[in-house]
C-alpha cells in the first residue's frame, strides 16, 4: 500500500470511529484517546480559555478568562452573554467542561496552566462578590477559581518570581493597571492564590522563551517523538526561529518614563504546539498592526511570525482586534484554519477580516471559526462575516489524529452543559512541517 493510500485509509478509519457513537439527532463527541492531540477553545462569553490534551494525556490550560462584572460593557450589546447561562460563574463552567473531556486518570487536576498576560479576559478579575476560596484566603475568579477546584501541577506566567517588568507590579498595580477595573485587587488576589497553592505543591515558573523543553509530555516520553511545545515569546524575549536563541525586542524601560514601557498586550506569551506535520499557534493579545503615533516596537506580530513560519491552525491574536494579525503574519503563518476567541463587538476588526480573506495576501482557501459572533459586529461588517466564517458560535475543538498527519475542527454546542457536536469540518491535511 502506498503512503498516500495508507493515509487515506487511516483517515477513513478514524472518521468512522468519530461518529460511531452518534445518533441521527445528536452527535456525542468521541472521548480523547491516547495518540490524539485535542485543543478545546472553551466559550464562556467572558474571555479566552483553551484546554489541551497532549497525545500521552498530559494537559495544558491556556488562559482562564473571566471579565469583571463591574465593567459596564458586560451589560451592553457590545459584549457576549455568559455561556451557557449565568447559573454558574465562568470559572465553574470551565471546570465543568474540563471534567467532561479530560482523560479518565486526570479529572481533578491540570498538569500545566499558562496565563498569557495579566488582563481579566485572560486570567480573571477580582470583584467583591466573587466566591470565597476553600481556605478563605482569596476569591475565586478565572485561574484562581479553577485552581482552587482542580489541582495545578505547574503554573506558568510572564512575571514570576519578581513581577517587576516593566514595573514593580506588586507595589504599583493600583497605579498602573492599564484600565483594568480593580487591577490592584486582582493582582493581590492572584498573588494570594499563588502563595497558598505553592505551599501545597504547585510549582510556579516564568515562561522560558525559545525553549521546547519546558512544557513536555509527562506520561509517555517515548511513544510520541514528533511532539513538542515551542515557547515563542515571553515579555520582551522573542525566539529567533533557530535553536533556542532569543532576542530582546524592547529596550530596557526607564522606570521614570511610562512612555518607554511596553503595554500589557505587547508582553503576551506566545507558543506553538507541534505534532508530526501539524503546528498550532497561539499568542494571547500580541499586537502587530501599528497606528499613527504608536511606537513601532509595538509590532511584535512580525518577529513572532518570522520565527514561527508556516502553521496549520492559528488563533487570532487579540481576538482578531484591529491592532493585531498584520499582513506579514497572515502571509507568513498561512494557516488553513483561523480561530477567533471572541466575545466583543470589535472581534474581529473589520480591517483584520479583510486582510485575512484577501486573496492577494494569501491565495487559496482558509476556514474561519469564532466562539461568538455578536449581532452588532455583523451589522457593522455586513455579509463578509457570513461569507468568511464556517461557524460563528460554539466551543471549537481542534482534534489532531495520531501522528499529526491530519486533523478535524469540531464545533461543539455551547448552549447547554453537555459536550455535543454541532458540526464537524475536515479532515484537513497537516502541511506546516512537510
Amino acid at each position: 500500500m502506498s503512503k498516500g493510500s495508507f493515509l487515506l485509509y487511516t483517515l477513513l478509519l478514524y472518521s468512522i470511529q468519530f461518529f460511531s457513537q452518534s445518533t441521527d439527532t445528536e452527535k456525542i463527541l468521541k472521548p480523547w484517546e491516547k495518540g490524539f492531540l485535542d485543543i478545546h477553545h472553551i466559550n464562556t462569553g467572558r474571555g479566552n480559555t483553551a484546554y489541551c490534551i497532549f497525545p500521552d494525556g498530559t494537559t495544558l490550560l491556556i488562559d482562564a478568562g473571566e471579565l469583571s462584572p463591574l465593567d459596564d460593557r458586560t451589560f451592553t450589546k457590545r459584549n457576549a452573554t455568559i455561556t451557557p447561562d449565568s447559573s454558574r460563574k465562568p470559572y465553574e463552567w470551565i471546570v465543568s467542561y474540563i471534567k467532561q473531556v479530560s482523560p479518565e486518570n486526570n479529572k481533578n487536576s491540570i498538569d500545566y496552566a499558562l496565563i498569557t498576560h495579566f488582563h481579566d479576559d485572560h486570567f480573571g478579575a477580582w470583584y467583591p462578590d466573587a466566591p470565597v476560596s476553600t481556605s478563605g484566603n482569596f476569591l475565586r475568579t478565572g485561574i484562581t477559581g479553577i485552581g482552587d477546584v482542580l489541582a495545578i501541577g505547574k503554573l506558568i506566567d510572564r512575571g514570576f518570581p519578581l513581577y517587576n517588568y516593566p514595573y514593580d507590579i506588586k507595589k504599583f498595580a493600583n497605579n498602573y493597571g492599564g484600565g483594568e477595573i480593580e487591577f490592584g485587587n486582582t493582582m493581590r488576589n492572584y498573588f494570594a492564590f499563588i502563595n497558598e497553592k505553592r505551599q501545597k505543591g504547585m510549582r510556579v515558573v516564568s515562561l522560558a522563551a525559545g525553549s521546547k523543553r519546558q512544557i513536555i509530555l509527562l506520561n509517555d516520553t517515548v511513544s510520541f517523538p514528533g511532539f513538542f511545545v515551542r515557547n515563542v515569546k515571553a515579555n520582551q524575549w522573542i525566539w529567533t526561529g533557530k535553536d533556542s536563541s532569543v532576542i530582546s525586542h524592547f529596550p530596557e524601560p526607564d522606570m521614570d518614563d511610562r512612555k518607554t514601557w511596553p503595554d500589557e498586550n505587547s508582553l503576551s506569551l506566545a507558543l506553538t504546539i507541534n505534532y508530526g506535520s501539524f503546528t498550532y499557534y497561539t499568542g494571547g493579545d500580541n499586537p502587530g498592526n501599528i497606528f499613527t503615533g504608536d511606537n513601532p516596537l509595538r509590532d511584535v506580530g512580525t518577529p513572532i511570525a518570522r520565527a514561527v513560519g508556516k502553521v496549520d491552525v492559528a488563533t487570532m491574536d487579540h481576538h482578531g482586534n484591529r491592532d493585531a494579525v498584520n499582513e506579514f503574519m497572515i502571509k507568513t503563518l498561512r494557516p488553513a484554519v483561523w480561530i477567533g476567541q471572541t466575545w466583543s463587538a470589535d472581534h474581529p476588526g473589520h480591517e483584520v477580516l479583510l486582510r485575512i480573506m484577501n486573496q492577494h495576501i494569501v491565495s487559496g482557501q482558509r476556514d474561519l471559526f469564532a466562539t461568538n459572533m455578536l449581532e452588532a459586529n455583523k451589522l457593522v461588517i455586513g455579509p463578509l462575516i457570513d461569507r468568511s466564517y464556517k461557524s460563528q458560535q460554539g466551543h471549537i475543538l481542534v482534534r489532531v489524529l495520531p501522528g499529526g498527519a491530519s486533523y478535524y475542527i469540531i464545533v461543539l454546542d455551547d448552549s447547554r452543559p453537555g459536550i455535543m457536536i454541532k458540526k464537524t469540518f475536515g479532515p484537513y491535511i497537516s502541511v506546516a512541517n512537510k
